[in-house]
């Protein structure tokens, strides 16, 4: 369903978290339900005969829009923050803001997939997030997930912070919006995983995730991956137990599904005429949700060599460093099919989900 974003009143290309247009300055927000933006007047706009209001977060960066009948001033997205710095904390809030953004997109893309997301607050073991900083008071915080909950450290938006711990872990990709797909890949691995039958399936590809997470973790930052890792795994951390090697391969499959939407969106794509990376054209598609796998990954393949070209462009390293093994492949064929195969989530769930309010009174 995903369209490209475009000002409602210049016609301008808009990223997602835009707040006013940089051409026309006219305000906007994002109404998720159509995934349009839409021109504000005092804050509001009325669409559909239903008058919505600007996300209570916008000084933060929040660009939702609230449904009039909302029981609090928060979108879908805010609202699902369990956890988050104290008001007067801003220097937190500065990082909160751009961790927010990385979130709202993470769910579209979930909406776009056709993902159920039942929040926190409406059922035990629904998504949530527990966003805090370790520069607020010192504390530690561990990003991770446990029964629905995905905790984020917040100092991580700041560049040199989650650089030095790219560098020190030695992993060639590290952001936020990454962090918060891998995490939700644990969150979804028990949602759409329902019966012993896929469970065995899951397990002979990815390992047995009942064995010690404990010991695991022990064992990794003891030994490191071991040798020939790239034979099989997507990354040197998917190594580690069962539980990683099935989020970061979930992951993988979001960004990879992410990158070729957004290339589609905006006409992207890769004319034999013209190249010679191949002889046939690539037209990425903005859904493979009634494509098998291995259509996905071909034009995945050749558009990321392509990517990793213009990169190399500009001075940088490559846009997708990682390299899909055959092994790889079966693992993202299997979260391809959990996902296609799982009930489609309607337009009108969606708006439900998106939308409507939560189980929170506050």
């Amino acid at each position: 369903m995903s369209t490209t974003p475009r000002c409602p009143s210049c016609r301008r290309f808009l990223t997602l978290d835009t707040l006013r247009c940089p051409a026309c300055r006219t305000d906007v927000g994002y109404q998720v339900i159509d995934r349009a933006f839409h021109g504000l007047r005092d804050d509001r706009v009325a669409i559909d005969g239903v008058t919505w209001y600007s996300c209570s977060q916008r000084e933060w960066g929040c660009n939702w829009l609230v449904r009039e009948d909302a029981p609090a001033g928060r979108c879908f997205s805010c609202r699902l923050t369990r956890t988050r710095p104290a008001s007067d904390d801003t220097i937190a809030l500065e990082k909160l803001a751009t961790t927010e953004e990385a979130k709202r997109r993470l769910l579209i893309q979930l909406a776009d997939l056709g993902l159920p997301i039942v929040p926190w607050d409406v059922q035990p073991g629904g998504l949530g997030f527990d966003l805090l900083s370790s520069r607020s008071d010192g504390r530690r915080v561990v990003i991770g997930h446990a029964g629905g909950i995905i905790t984020i450290d917040l100092a991580e938006s700041l560049d040199d912070v989650r650089e030095a711990l790219r560098v020190r872990l030695g992993e060639p990709y590290r952001t936020m919006l990454g962090h918060l797909r891998h995490e939700v890949g644990h969150y979804f691995q028990n949602v759409l995983i329902t019966d012993d039958t896929t469970w065995a399936r899951c397990r002979a590809l990815f390992g047995d995730e009942r064995e010690s997470y404990r010991d695991a973790i022990a064992r990794h930052y003891a030994t490191g991956a071991p040798e020939g890792w790239r034979d099989a795994y997507i990354s040197e951390y998917a190594t580690m137990h069962a539980w990683e090697d099935f989020a970061e391969t979930f992951a993988h499959y979001l960004h990879i599904c992410g990158t070729l939407q957004t290339a589609a969106a905006i006409g992207i794509h890769l004319d034999a005429g013209v190249t010679n990376l191949r002889d046939v054209d690539v037209v990425p598609r903005e859904s493979y949700r009634d494509e098998p796998i291995g259509r996905l990954l071909s034009d995945w393949d050749w558009m990321s060599q392509a990517f990793n070209r213009i990169n190399r462009s500009m001075g940088l390293g490559d846009l997708y460093p990682f390299t899909i093994s055959a092994p790889v492949q079966e693992k993202l064929a299997f979260v391809h099919e959990l996902i296609t195969r799982a009930p489609l989530t309607t337009e009108e769930q969606v708006a439900l989900a998106l939308a409507e309010p939560s189980g929170e009174r506050s």
